[in-house]
């Protein structure tokens, strides 16, 4: 292989692919491994370092050893080396890895034990499974420290911080997602931006039925406490998406304006509350109330609480 690809392909391709395998097996999210969890770069980082090193041990042992031979020698072992191209060097690595002796040396390694002709080589154990071992150890102590002796995060911990960011996503999406508001979650709108858009939404759409002052005409009048469907802006914002009565109501302009759209709308209609129109319409339906929560006055004298509530009612229909 050395003769195949020069060093500086070799070293980044190996590092690469176990860079890539890296990244295939840990699930890091959105950022990659070696940000998210610094132990992994440190990893590459050691990784590379040896890659590097092995490289150039080899480099040098090599030229040590052509400096040694002659002439003749060295350019006779060039020529070799040229015609057959192998990957020498990791069958090479590996048997030193392994330390097994040739067949003609055997016979220093054989045991003083033999079973029915059958005899034991003193053969070193595979390094895979020798090095294997080593990095369960080390893993087991590092495991035993982090979690045993400082009380790391355990995967339920990480989950209910990843819950947690999840959550703080959602909310954060929501307040810029403005046309995910519905007749539940709708509020009402006093930015002075958004209460002209409505005015302009609804001069383009509204003005034929219910007139530019909100007075009223085919539809009912806007200005009174008077409501056919319920006031509040959770019950416009719904009448406007959903449309009127069956039959004889305003039809649903959900197909037409976007949820944004029909929140800033309503809001402006309620601004109409109060006003004095040109031609007002006769009031239709109930006089709308808004729901008050009335909390428990901090006194001992609990009699009032019924002209508590009925005060409360008062101001808030007289407002």
């Amino acid at each position: 292989m050395r003769n195949l690809v020069p060093s500086w392909i070799r070293v980044p391709v190996v590092f690469l692919i176990i860079f890539g395998a890296v990244e295939f097996f840990i699930d890091s999210g959105e950022k990659p491994a070696f940000i998210e969890y610094p132990a992994v770069l440190l990893f590459l980082l050691l990784v590379l370092l040896i890659l590097i090193a092995i490289e150039a041990i080899v480099g040098a042992l090599e030229n040590v050893m052509l400096h040694k031979l002659d002439a003749e020698a060295k350019a006779r072992f060039l020529a070799e080396k040229e015609k057959t191209p192998q990957f020498t060097w990791l069958k090479e690595t590996y048997n030193k890895l392994l330390g097994q002796k040739p067949i003609e040396e055997e016979g220093e390694i054989i045991l003083d034990h033999n079973y029915d002709g059958i005899k034991e080589l003193d053969n070193n154990l595979p390094p895979w499974w020798l090095y294997g071992f080593y990095a369960t150890i080390v893993f087991a102590a590092v495991y035993l420290v982090r979690y045993h002796i400082f009380d790391g995060e355990t995967q339920l911990d990480e989950l209910e911080i990843e819950l947690a960011e999840a959550r703080d996503e959602i909310e954060a999406y929501k307040k810029t997602a403005v046309d995910l508001v519905d007749a539940n979650t709708v509020v009402m709108l006093t930015d002075p931006d958004d209460l002209t858009t409505g005015r302009s939404i609804f001069e383009t759409n509204c003005v034929a039925c219910h007139m530019a002052d909100g007075g009223g005409g085919i539809g009912p009048n806007l200005t009174d406490e008077h409501w056919i469907l319920g006031g509040g802006i959770k019950n416009v914002f719904k009448t406007i998406s959903e449309g009127g009565r069956s039959g004889k109501g305003m039809i649903p302009w959900k197909a037409q304006l976007k949820p944004s759209q029909i929140a800033k709308v309503a809001s402006y209609v309620l601004t109409f509350e109060g006003t004095t129109p040109a031609n007002p319409k006769a009031p239709e339906g109930d006089i709308w109330v808004e729901e008050a929560v009335v909390e428990e006055a901090p006194t001992e004298d609990t009699t009032e609480s019924a002209d508590v509530v009925t005060e409360v009612i008062t101001e808030t229909a007289s407002e």
